[in-house]
């Protein structure tokens, strides 16, 4: 009963909605989906490296979008948020790598490189949003 009553205190400004909701969560979501499916195809040595790696990159920025907005303060909300553009941004740099070692073709690597690009946008409109000053 005491969860019950925890989970029904007021909510700050950044939690009124859910980030479900965020269409920024969404298509970080699919690409993490399009990471997993393109990094089938790398070579078996690479299970528990780039691979793995970019996986893990991209599956940190919709956890982190969802883990800022259940954070109490804007402030800390907006750290989560540099988080998941920090794991993006390793993600683009990882995504590169791959092409490069031709564990991907340039078509893959650009299509993925759009999807990253527009999350970009989105976390910054996310975070100018959430600005202190605003």
């Amino acid at each position: 009963m005491a969860l019950i009553s925890a989970l029904a205190l007021p909510l700050t400004s950044h939690l009124m909605g859910n980030y479900h909701d965020l269409d920024v969560w969404k298509k970080s979501v699919d690409l993490v989906v399009n990471i997993y499916s393109v990094t089938k195809t790398f070579p078996r040595d690479e299970v528990f490296g780039l691979r793995l790696q970019m996986r893990r990159a991209a599956a940190s920025v919709p956890s982190n979008i969802a883990e800022g907005q259940g954070r109490s303060t804007d402030k800390e909300y907006r750290n989560f948020l540099f988080y998941a553009r920090g794991s993006l941004l390793e993600l683009e740099t990882q995504i590169i790598i791959a092409e490069r070692l031709s564990f991907l073709s340039g078509d893959v690597c650009d299509a993925l490189r759009a999807q990253t690009v527009e999350i970009g946008k989105m976390l910054n409109g996310l975070l100018r949003y959430l600005r202190p000053d605003a």
